[in-house]
């Protein structure tokens, strides 16, 4: 089979430098792509590991998590580094209490989804329309966009989207007395 634009030496040759080119300019928009990408994210503290980094700014707050109705663990040593060459991030846990450490060079507006996103928290699974988030017993307009601060108590009552409601409520008739 002869490919359209092969059949003839001057259109063969027309079309491979065509091709050429472009997979040049691809890979050349690639490369600058990562290059920016990586200059913008320099100073992004969700995405870097402070093992060896002086972090001064410190602040520790709780979370709790219910979904469906269940009270969930959050799990120890969550980001935390403890084995040796493993990555110590900005927001980790030590025990199973629901404590989370936050650290960092400086002041930093960390919020409550950028702990569920380093812990890799199936928030796709969730119904974000039934799902709220509480700071210190009160509910937050912000969700997971939550601004943390020290010493607060974060709660996230969250549904997933494929509970079944139904499943919680008793259809027996009430009996009288």
């Amino acid at each position: 089979m002869i490919w359209p634009g092969t059949g003839d030496p001057y259109k063969r040759k027309k079309t491979i430098k065509f091709l050429a080119i472009s997979a040049i300019i691809a890979v050349s928009i690639g490369l600058g792509s990562t290059v920016i990408q990586s200059q913008l994210n320099q100073d992004n503290p969700i995405k870097f590991c402070i093992n060896d980094r002086d972090t001064p700014y410190k602040m520790k707050v709780s979370l709790e998590l219910i979904i469906d109705g269940l009270q969930t663990p959050i799990p120890a040593n969550i980001n935390a580094g403890l084995e040796e060459g493993e990555c110590k991030r900005t927001m980790y846990t030590l025990a199973d209490d629901g404590t989370i450490y936050v650290e960092w060079d400086e002041e930093y507006p960390f919020e409550i989804g950028h702990f569920l996103w380093m812990w890799d928290f199936p928030l796709r699974d969730m119904d974000q329309s039934k799902s709220t988030m509480y700071v210190n017993d009160k509910e937050s307009s912000q969700f997971i966009n939550t601004p943390l601060q020290d010493g607060y108590h974060y709660k996230g009552v969250f549904t997933t989207k494929d509970y079944d409601s139904s499943k919680d409520k008793d259809f027996l008739p009430e009996l009288k007395n």
